[in-house]
């Protein structure tokens, strides 16, 4: 009798779930035909570049091995996608003038998805061209240029990257640079130098984008003291759940609602989840510890017994699973301390190794929008999270733009605007 009664429980509750699963589809679909969904930060150009070498240019994009790629047009089409900041980024390895190269290469790659396919994408620097490109059916195509490392000292080289349409400027990647403090290298400047914040001020000037996702908190307090213009995080996920300083701290949250930026929540693995963080650390160790030159290491000389450690060892500590619920506990996170009108998305799709599950490749945010909206928030919210938010941002650092026409950033001798 029992089994019975749990069977007709089943039985009557699919019907409800489809409903249920249909009602948000149909949410979703309206929202984002109103609201472009707009994704802070995707590394494509770069896959694309080290993934694919000359073939970047002239292979087809339209559908690509989802093994390989997280992101193609026929998957943006079906993840809704409206306007996307394509992330150009280059090793801080680098020689820097290396860098600029580099990252001119990568904006030309960006420029050619609008040339190539203009029926699918239009490139825009401002937010009423995105909204007209999202009105005309195409995916609104930004550049974020993902470190500043890769200005080579230079405002010159900053202002010729925006001539090439860059909308943002990540002030550091992973390490420390001569004029800001990275959140994963040793600091050496307290946060800005004086030529740190005159890069500040000229990204100010020239209505781009202030990005403080990789930089640390003495950086981040320095560009928020200095940018009239409110801020991004592209891609930072909230520490108080995973606690890496490349995420951002409560009080560092109250500070960009205080300026009016936006933080955009990262989907990498060990930026969402704690124990996945604690996970790899521990995994890092352990292959230190197999390997670590010269004398140091169990395995040294030996690769075989190495691989075969290292399988036991996670035979014995599995990886932590990560789920598109704990990506949306993040925006939760950020949408309550922050609040609804200061967070964003900013996937790092192409730009990671790892995805959460349910959150593998451009198609799934929808799957996201339809869990928060399971969670209660409001078609209102989440057209703020999906891409309102951000648009008010570019049009406020438009605005502050257009209030410093003629005051006009120079490089001095020693790299300090005069």
């Amino acid at each position: 009798m029992k089994t019975r009664l749990i069977l007709l429980a089943l039985c009557l509750a699919a019907p409800a779930a489809h409903a249920a699963d249909d009602l948000y589809a149909a949410r979703i679909a309206r929202l984002l035909k109103a609201t472009p969904l707009i994704d802070g930060h995707n590394d494509w150009p770069e896959a694309l570049t080290d993934k694919a070498k000359d073939a970047r240019w002239t292979m087809d994009l339209t559908r690509l091995d989802p093994a390989v790629y997280h992101t193609d047009i026929a998957r943006l089409r079906a993840g809704g996608v409206g306007g996307q900041f394509w992330s150009v980024w280059v090793s801080a390895d680098l020689p820097e003038v290396q860098q600029v190269q580099d990252t001119v290469e990568q904006i030309d790659l960006a420029h050619s998805f609008a040339r190539r396919y203009p029926k699918d994408f239009a490139f825009v620097t401002t937010a009423a061209q995105l909204r007209a490109a999202h009105k005309a059916g195409r995916i609104a195509s930004m550049i974020g240029v993902e470190g500043g490392g890769q200005i080579d000292g230079s405002l010159a080289v900053l202002r010729a990257y925006r001539d090439l349409g860059a909308s943002y400027l990540t002030l550091t990647h992973s390490r420390t640079i001569a004029w800001a403090d990275s959140a994963t290298d040793n600091p050496q400047h307290d946060g800005l130098t004086p030529f740190g914040e005159s890069v500040v001020a000229e990204l100010n000037r020239l209505g781009m984008l202030v990005d403080l996702s990789h930089v640390s908190e003495a950086t981040m307090l320095d560009a928020l003291r200095v940018s009239k213009a409110p801020v991004i995080f592209s891609h930072s996920s909230a520490r108080a759940l995973c606690n890496t300083p490349r995420n951002v701290s409560d009080a560092m949250l109250r500070e960009v609602a205080k300026n009016g930026g936006v933080v955009m929540v990262n989907y990498a693995p060990q930026y969402v989840s704690e124990a996945r963080r604690v996970w790899s650390a521990n995994r890092s160790a352990e292959v230190a510890r197999y390997n670590a030159p010269p004398f140091g290491g169990l395995y040294i000389g030996d690769p075989a017994a190495a691989k075969a450690a290292l399988a036991a060892w996670e035979k014995a500590n599995p990886e932590p699973v990560v789920t598109l619920s704990q990506a949306a506990d993040h925006i939760d996170h950020i949408a309550k301390v922050a609040g609804v009108d200061h967070v964003g998305i900013g996937s790092d799709y192409d730009g990671v190794g790892s995805l959460p599950q349910g959150l593998g490749g451009v198609e799934t945010y929808p799957a996201l929008l339809a869990e928060l909206m399971r969670r209660g928030w409001t078609d209102r919210d989440l057209a703020k999270l999906a891409g309102e938010n951000v648009l008010r941002v570019m049009a406020a650092a438009e605005k502050v733009a257009a209030g410093m026409t003629g005051v006009d950033g120079m490089d001095g001798v020693d790299g300090v605007r005069r």
